[in-house]
């Protein structure tokens, strides 16, 4: 009967170290949603806490998803849906408007454990463009699909669509109008040199993203980031943050990184997979890491914006070049931190 109770409480006793050894493991998020010229001088206070707000939501929303053992990538998707629902943020329902006066949005997300991923660029009619990363990477055997082709397989998958109307906002299109009349301006004095005229442009209107990157219970690595691009883009240009290696990625172990920025900057100097590149082969901290690439690599050659990174520890870096960056963090345990600037 001894014999009995020993085998029962040894089994107790191997059971209850496996489940704390599970609740022992780390979990975080971080989330951005946009960096720029943002001096506080020109954010009403209401205005600044609408933000503060919706970055607090979007953080919560992907935390309780990793708190209740979900995935990572869930925990992105959750996060980047609240933020692409909002018109405070170039993504989804506040997109920047094209040249031509439309939208084009583009997406991707990156699955750290499988190093599978998917993405969207260019399209028009998609409400919430990560969610159709997340089936381009799980239901397609491509990585990136573009434009029409992109929305036919979205009705493969049961999206609806939406008019391109649905992402209109008064103050997206006020900037249209002033980085048009600056375009036109500028083509003027340049003899209509088309880039010349785009490098005149003010940086706030060459970027504005929203992103996520997350570690789960189970230690997997996810990143994510959408857009509505470059104000007044023409063309059917591209940014980074649909290309995985430039705006987003992930891998277990490393980092999972997403970016925002000067697209074509990013591009150039795969910024993502740097950061990821050098904790991995230079056994650098994440927040060495992503220093380095942000505030030397890219502010040398003349590229501005910032990232959020996460390592298979929990670590987070938020660096950014720029005056501000709309970020969240939250890690196990820890109320979410909310800044734009560098200490608030």
């Amino acid at each position: 009967m001894n014999k009995v109770y020993l085998t029962i409480a040894l089994c107790l006793s191997l059971t209850s170290t496996v489940n704390f050894a599970a609740d022992d493991k780390p979990f975080a998020i971080a989330i951005h949603g946009g960096a720029g010229t943002i001096s506080e001088a020109s954010l009403s206070p209401e205005l600044q806490q609408n933000l503060r707000d919706k970055l607090k939501q979007a953080v919560d929303t992907g935390y309780k998803v990793l708190d209740n053992g979900g995935d990572s990538l869930d925990a992105v998707q959750a996060a980047i849906n609240v933020l692409e629902n909002s018109p405070l943020f170039n993504a989804g329902v506040g997109a920047v408007y094209t040249f031509d006066g439309g939208h084009e949005l583009d997406s991707s997300i990156m699955d750290g454990n499988t190093m599978n991923a998917g993405a969207v660029a260019g399209v028009k009619h998609i409400e919430n463009p990560i969610d159709l990363a997340r089936k381009v990477m799980d239901k397609s055997p491509h990585v990136m699909l573009y434009g029409q082709g992109a929305e036919e397989f979205a009705l493969t998958q049961q999206f609806s669509l939406v008019a391109n109307s649905h992402f209109d906002t008064p103050h997206r299109y006020a900037q249209l109008l002033d980085a048009k009349a600056s375009i036109i301006k500028a083509e003027q004095n340049n003899g209509g040199d088309y880039q010349a005229s785009v490098e005149q442009l003010p940086a706030n209107y060459k970027y504005g993203t929203v992103g996520a990157v997350a570690l789960d219970k189970q230690g997997n690595l996810a990143a994510g980031t959408s857009t509505g691009g470059m104000t007044a883009k023409r063309f059917g240009r591209i940014g980074d943050s649909p290309v995985i290696g430039a705006g987003t990625y992930a891998e277990n172990g490393v980092c999972a990184v997403s970016a925002t920025g000067h697209g074509e900057y990013f591009i150039r100097y795969k910024v993502a997979g740097d950061i990821c590149a050098k904790v991995k082969y230079q056994q650098l901290s994440i927040i060495q890491a992503a220093d380095e690439v942000i505030n030397q690599r890219l502010l040398s050659a003349g590229g501005t914006g910032g990232v959020i990174a996460i390592d298979e520890r929990g670590n987070i870096a938020t660096p950014f070049n720029t005056e501000g960056m709309y970020r969240a963090t939250r890690s196990k345990g820890q109320q979410a931190n909310i800044m734009i600037w560098r200490d608030k």
